[in-house]
């Protein structure tokens, strides 16, 4: 069992060695679509790389929309265990639509021995999303 301190500093070193194991600027939050974001998570569980979409209903079911239509192309060229769910609820409550990959091992930000597989599975699952969305970038965006 790790304090709330020891958690925090922990998590902080991961985030740091991951930064400067793969430097790179990603697009994450700026893809420039509000509410349109990428996301990495790594908790005490599991690890999950995402595209989240979190603005308004209207402005989900848009993105949503155009995303599915190329659900296809991303499970066939870029990320074949991506996960579809248009209707997602984030551990606050808030509901989202997701699409993500998830990190099928077991793993823990508090084990530093699964650190670095986490951080390949980041890097290469991270690089297809946005090699996915810069290639289908105009049909995407409005």
């Amino acid at each position: 069992m790790f304090s709330k301190e020891a958690s925090r500093e922990l998590k902080q070193l991961f985030w740091t060695s991951f930064g400067k194991s793969f430097p790179r600027k990603w697009i994450l939050y700026n893809t420039k679509i509000k509410g349109v974001s990428f996301k990495f998570y790594f908790d005490t569980k599991k690890a999950l790389v995402t595209l989240d979409l979190e603005d308004d209903l209207e402005n989900r079911i848009t993105y949503w929309e155009r995303l599915e239509s190329l659900k296809s192309l991303l499970l066939n060229d870029f990320l074949p265990n991506a996960i579809f769910e248009d209707t997602y609820f984030l551990d606050n409550g808030k509901e989202i639509s997701r699409i993500y990959v998830p990190y099928n091992h077991k793993v823990s930000i508090h084990n530093k021995d699964t650190w670095q597989e986490v951080m390949v599975f980041f890097n290469e699952t991270m690089s297809a999303f946005e090699d996915f969305y810069m290639t289908y970038e105009d049909v995407i965006k409005p």
